[in-house]
């Protein structure tokens, strides 16, 4: 049973990291229950409406908080962002597709797709390129998982950059699906 106590908010001074902030488990394959339910909760009791009766800087506060409840969520609801977010918290550099160290296999299976994509025929092929790509990006998210689990973060990073470039195709893919 959830009891609502009367509740001070203070000026957001930094950011305290989506993990923290939303008590989610560290490592990348997380439990995906756990930041819907709190997506669903924290809002509800920082949220301005609920503080509407409250003074205006306390309601700025509560703005702030909402804004970094939801960026929080952002980047866990996102197996990219989360393991970029989990190499920051280790003090590895950030991500750059460069340190994928792609062999030209990876590269031409990127070049293929984007191919694809440039040159789709109907709807039909473009679902195909979706499901690929959606494919690949599990694919390297269990990969991910098991070189955080190892805590190898130096092969984390570079499966990181990998899917960084799934990312941008998948951008790209649903630029096409958007009608012009």
């Amino acid at each position: 049973m959830w009891a609502v106590r009367a509740v001070r908010l203070s000026a957001v001074t930094r950011f305290p990291g989506p993990q923290s902030l939303l008590r989610f488990p560290h490592g990348l394959a997380g439990n995906a229950a756990i930041p819907r339910v709190t997506k669903r909760i924290l809002p509800l009791v920082i949220s301005s409406q609920f503080f509407a009766v409250h003074s205006q800087k306390e309601q700025h506060y509560s703005e702030q908080h909402s804004s970094l409840i939801n960026k929080a969520y952002q980047t866990l609801l996102n197996p990219l962002s989360r393991g970029l977010y989990l190499l920051e918290l280790s003090g590895v550099e950030p991500v750059q597709e460069t340190d994928c160290d792609a062999d030209s296999e990876f590269l031409m299976e990127i070049m293929e797709i984007n191919e694809k994509i440039a040159e789709h025929k109907n709807e039909d092929s473009l679902e195909e390129i979706e499901a690929l790509i959606k494919v690949k990006q599990e694919e390297l998210t269990k990969e991910v998982a098991a070189a955080f689990e190892r805590d190898d973060l130096q092969e984390a990073k570079k499966l990181l950059a990998k899917m960084k470039y799934f990312a941008n195709l998948e951008d790209k893919l649903k630029a096409k699906k958007v009608p012009s």
